[in-house]
């Protein structure tokens, strides 16, 4: 548990493909109510159009892109990146939170999980973010 003065060290994740770039300010600042965003990415398959957007968010924040491209249609190489780099932050780096950003409640396991650890889970997403997703982190916006 932190003292009242120290603030928590935040790793914040966003599936950028289901996250709107024009909203990232608003998460940043609300992140920081809770302390320091130490790790900042956004995933995603830059080429594609529907991500033209966050091209200047990404510069402003200091956000890194992480490319992953979609290996076979239909299914979400991104997502399973993002996951991959979760757990591997979880264990080796000294993060006291994580920021997942993202309308899509197949993230609900690695909440569960990193919960798991006794660390906290700030959300955000959309208005129609499944309940699962909502309700798993410690936190939604």
């Amino acid at each position: 548990i932190k003292m009242k003065n120290e603030k928590h060290k935040i790793s914040k994740f966003t599936a950028a493909s289901n996250a709107p770039a024009k909203k990232i300010e608003i998460i940043i600042t609300e992140v920081a109510n809770y302390g320091v965003v130490s790790i900042r990415k956004a995933y995603g398959t830059w080429k594609s159009p529907s991500l033209k957007g966050w091209e200047d968010s990404l510069h402003e924040y200091a956000i890194q892109p992480i490319q992953q491209f979609d290996l076979t249609k239909g299914k979400n190489a991104t997502d399973m990146a993002m996951i991959i780099d979760a757990m591997d932050i979880l264990y080796t780096k000294n993060i006291d939170a994580f920021c997942i950003v993202s309308s899509d409640c197949d993230f609900t396991p690695l909440v569960m999980r990193i919960l798991s650890e006794g660390k906290i889970v700030y959300g955000f997403g959309g208005r129609k973010v499944p309940d699962p997703f909502v309700y798993g982190c410690s936190r939604f916006h």
